[in-house]
């Protein structure tokens, strides 16, 4: 454990992480890998939570854009949230790792209804903790879930797992010239505009000085690189 330069660490995985290479939909190899992960350093002795997107299943916002009402289709998207995490919880118990979901929304007979030292309690046990149903309320995003959820649980970093090796000036898919940004303060990310995580949960990274680190999931044993201190992806947090 004293080896680990962050221990309590809050992971943030997007709907899109869990359909692998597809656009839509669970992959179960791809859950599969993301828990083998999440095992290696559960067993290292990190303290890990984790909130799961749902815009693999259902984007409450672009619902919102083709009619449907805001507040019904954000409350469908956190639904989706959940349905990712019990996916994520079936595929780490079956690779041994003790985990539970804690929900923002009650519902008893599929997981827990989030209490903040319950949480923590679990933590502490030694269980890998899911938080699921975003905020519990329409209009915030699971980005800023994460930012919250990162605090109340005093973690010492989100991780933000995407596609790409960190932040880019521009889409590097796009743009051969786009350059890898290694590290940001919160002030530049707002001013630029740039997709990290959305303004809100930005800003409250930037009011408690909490950092995020922007890295590639689909490497596999780059969250345990990270953790063990060496330099992965973009780093977001204040300038010394």
């Amino acid at each position: 454990m004293s080896k680990l330069k962050y221990k309590r660490v809050l992971l943030k995985l997007s709907g899109e992480s869990l359909a692998g290479k597809g656009s839509y939909g669970i992959e179960h190899e791809m859950v599969r890998e993301i828990a083998l992960q999440i095992k290696e350093i559960h067993e290292l002795g990190s303290e890990t939570a984790i909130v799961t997107g749902g815009g693999n299943i259902f984007r409450g916002n672009i619902a919102s854009t083709l009619g449907m009402e805001r507040v019904t289709a954000d409350y469908m998207g956190m639904l989706a949230t959940v349905i990712n995490g019990l996916a994520l919880q079936d595929a780490l118990e079956k690779e041994g790792v003790h985990t539970r979901m804690l929900t923002s929304i009650s519902m008893h007979q599929i997981a827990e209804p989030y209490v903040r030292r319950r949480a923590i309690r679990h933590l502490e046990k030694g269980r890998v903790v899911i938080f699921s149903g975003g905020t519990g309320n329409p209009y915030f995003t699971t980005d800023t879930a994460a930012s919250l959820k990162a605090m109340e649980i005093n973690a010492e970093v989100i991780l933000k797992a995407t596609k790409v090796d960190g932040v880019y000036s521009a889409d590097p898919f796009i743009d051969s010239n786009a350059k890898k940004l290694e590290d940001l303060t919160y002030i530049d990310v707002l001013k630029k505009g740039l997709k990290i995580m959305d303004a809100t949960s930005i800003s409250l990274c930037m009011d408690n000085d909490l950092p995020i680190i922007v890295f590639n999931l689909m490497e596999n044993g780059n969250i345990k690189r990270i953790l063990m201190g060496e330099k992965i992806g973009t780093v977001v947090g204040r300038k010394d």
